[in-house]
Parts: structure tokens; sequence; C-alpha cells
């Protein structure tokens, strides 16, 4: 009897993100996959990756440079492509992938526009090969939970839905220096963080967006409004102008911290990205206030506001429905991506679900214990991912056709703020149903 062989993976993009993936396979599931290369446009990102790597027990792995993702698929052949790049190119690695023979894992969002997922459709239609979204915070356990009592009738049909998300002056800010801030790399946050919360809501209500009305500025951020405020001390980002940098508590210096000097300050040589720009320069496109107004083909409809710049980091969602009312509030840790140990990220300070049900007294609801990143629902997708398959009663793997669903409301968000108008998503694109 011969042992079962390893699952190969490749990675393309070894940014903060790659770590999560690749050493979860190092490590947890080093048995059953391993890493066989790296891909990046930048080769002393990837050299730091191999050096990640080499201290959780895995060997070095090969390395290949963007223009050579074709030589790097056929030489390491791997089952399946770890896409972790820049929002903008994820469709360029996800068809390329597919046309070669592999299956895809990609970080959310899946892409940033209609039409580049159209092509992603195309490409799964045209090889057959299959697209997973990691969309992490379905597994949470207060989540699975909220999709529980919903599916069970609970709170009778929902008809309404109010979700507020706040992402604090930590990793709210955190968009702001980085590439996140350029709309074109991101599709802005209705694209780049709210997929998670769009896909949730199409999750928990198992129903696909009808149409979208929404409004956005920026309104905190950028150096014209730090100007109406009184804000003088204005400068590009903390390297060069440390002086100016340690007046301002939003300022963020990657020499401090190991991993960001190592993944950024160290290979900026070569690409020219900043990871540590003011967030109260010039060049800011995207907007870190949001309010909108989606109604879905169930019938339900949602209000939904996102604000970048608040003082704690969470969300409070209610459900109303024929028979009751769900309440949710979670409270989350502060933190900036990849400043720290990642484990922490998104960890919870506290959560809550309360049903109210017509005519009867309110229920506290117990929820699982949870631990690690992202309410608990990192590790618990690493082992849908990564793990012996086990049938999950949730359904919580997400596709493309989920991640194209999550990603069409912000799609659609976006296309409003510009015309004022409502947008009907199937206009823009059509997606099966759920």
């Amino acid at each position: 009897m011969t042992d079962k062989p390893k699952k190969r993976y490749a990675l393309v993009g070894t940014g903060g993100r790659s770590y999560f993936f690749f050493s979860a396979i190092a490590t947890t599931y080093s048995s059953t996959s391993c890493i066989v290369g790296f891909c990046d446009t930048n080769q002393t990102r990837m050299n730091y990756a191999n050096t990640r790597l080499s201290s959780l027990g895995h060997p070095a792995v090969p390395t290949f440079l963007a223009s050579n993702f074709d030589q790097m698929i056929a030489e390491t052949k791997p089952d399946e492509v770890i896409v972790t790049t820049i929002d903008r190119t994820h469709h360029i690695y996800i068809i390329r992938a597919l046309e070669l023979g592999c299956n895809v894992v990609t970080e959310k969002p899946m892409t940033i526009d209609a039409p580049r997922c159209q092509q992603i459709f195309d490409a799964v239609e045209r090889t057959s090969q299959t697209v997973r979204v990691t969309f992490n915070y379905r597994y949470a356990p207060h989540n699975t939970k909220i999709f529980q009592l919903i599916q069970s009738g609970a709170i009778g049909q929902v008809t309404s839905v109010h979700f507020e998300w706040l992402l604090n002056t930590s990793h709210g800010a955190d968009y702001f220096r980085r590439w996140h801030r350029d709309k074109r790399n991101s599709g802005g946050l209705l694209v780049h963080k709210s997929t998670h919360h769009f896909d949730l809501v199409n999750f928990w209500l198992q129903t696909r967006p009808l149409s979208v009305y929404a409004q956005g500025d920026l309104k905190f951020y950028g150096k014209e409004n730090a100007e109406t405020r009184g804000i003088t001390n204005f400068y590009p980002r903390v390297k060069g102008f440390e002086e100016k940098a340690r007046q301002d508590p939003f300022a963020l210096d990657c020499s401090k911290v190991p991993t960001l000097k190592s993944l950024y300050l160290d290979a900026e040589y070569e690409d020219g990205y900043h990871r540590d720009q003011n967030v109260f320069s010039d060049g800011i496109s995207i907007e870190d206030t949001m309010n909108l107004l989606v109604r879905y083909k169930n019938g339900a409809v949602m209000t939904y506001s996102l604000t970048a710049y608040a003082p704690w980091e969470g969300l409070r969602v209610n459900f109303n429905g024929t028979k009751g009312r769900l309440e949710m509030e979670v409270v989350e840790n502060s933190y900036v991506n990849s400043g720290g140990d990642q484990s922490l990220e998104g960890c919870l300070e506290k959560r809550s679900i309360v049903l109210r049900p017509l005519f009867e007294p309110p229920k506290e609801v117990e929820i699982e214990d949870s631990h690690g990143a992202h309410g608990g629902g990192d590790n618990v997708l690493l082992q849908d991912l990564f793990g012996d398959p086990v049938t999950d009663e949730y359904m919580r793997a997400a596709s493309h056709v989920d991640g194209a669903a999550s990603i069409l409301t912000g799609i659609a968000a976006n296309r409003s703020m510009a015309t004022g108008e409502v947008v009907f998503v199937d206009d823009i694109l059509q997606v099966p149903a759920a």
C-alpha cells in the first residue's frame, strides 16, 4: 500500500496575506500538502517568503517572477494555485492557472469589476476547473450560528437587515496607507472589504442582490479633509520624514516592525511600492464613509453602513422577520495587517447574539467557543481548504459564483455613487441563483 501523494500548491503574490496560507500548509497540513513554488513581481519579497517557509520546517521552493508564471506551472506542476496578489490582478492568475490545468484558491475579493468577473466565469466554463474564494468570516462560529437561526425559521421570513461595520483608526486607517487607497487597485472598500459582509448576507439569507443604491465620500482621510480640520503637518510617507511622522498618531513606521520591514521597506527598491504612506496625503481615490440600500431577490431589504475611522472595530447586524428579531454585536481586536502575529488579526474582544421572538422574552443565544483570527473563522477555513474532506452541513465553501455575487453588490454601489441612480445587479452581470 502506497502513501497518498501530497497535494501540490504554488502561490502567487507573497505579500502579507500569503503567510496565512503557506504557514498552514508547512505546519498543520504538512502531511497532506506542500508548497512547490512562489511567484511575485518582487524577488526580495519571495526570498523573504522562503526564509519564513524554511523557518517552519518546509524546504525552500523555487521562485519565479510574475512574467514567468507559466514557467512555474510547467516546472513545479502544482495541483492548485493560491492567489494573493493585489486585487486588480487576481483575474490574470486565476484565469491562467485554470487554463494550465490547475484549480484555484483565491483571496477575496475574487476580482474588482464585472468585465474581469465575466472573464473568470468564461474560464471556469471553458476549462471545467474550480475556483474557491476564501471567505473566512463564513466559518466564524457566531456567523454560522446566525445562518442556523435564520434557516431554522427562528424569526420567520427575514424582511429587513440593518448591517453596520466599523473599521477603526488602526485597521481602517491601514487601507489608506497602502495600495488599496487607489481604487484602480482595489475597487474601493465596498469591493475589497465589504465583499466579506455582502457575502455573509447572501449566505445567511440564501439569496442574491437585486438592486443597489449607494452614497459614499472621502470625509476623514486625505489632505483636503485634514486641511479643513486645521492639520498642517503634511508629509508623503514615514521613511525619510520620521521627524514629522513622530507627531502623527496615524503614522506607521515599518522599520520598527520586522515583518513589514522585510516585506516592504527592504523590497521597495525593486518596485517602488511604499507601504507607509501618510493617510492625510494626496492620491486617495477610495471612500471612507459609505451607505447602501440593497434589495434582494427574495424581497428582503438591507441598509448597510461602512465607516473606516471609528474608535472601535466590529459590527452590529440586526434582522427583522415575520416572527421576531435577531441582533448580533461583535467587537474585534485592533490590528495592522501583517504588523504583528497574524493569528491575532480580527480576534474577538466580545460577541453576543440576542433572539427576540414576537410576544416572548428575549433570549441570549449560546455560541460555540472560538479561537484565533477573524472570529475563529481562519482555522476552520484552513481545515476546509487543506484538511481531510468532510461534509459541511452549512455549505460554507464559496465558489466563483459566490465570489461574484458578493462583489457585485460593491460594484453596483460604485456605479450608483457615480451616477446617483439605483443600479440593478443583473444589468451588470447575471449570477446564478443561490
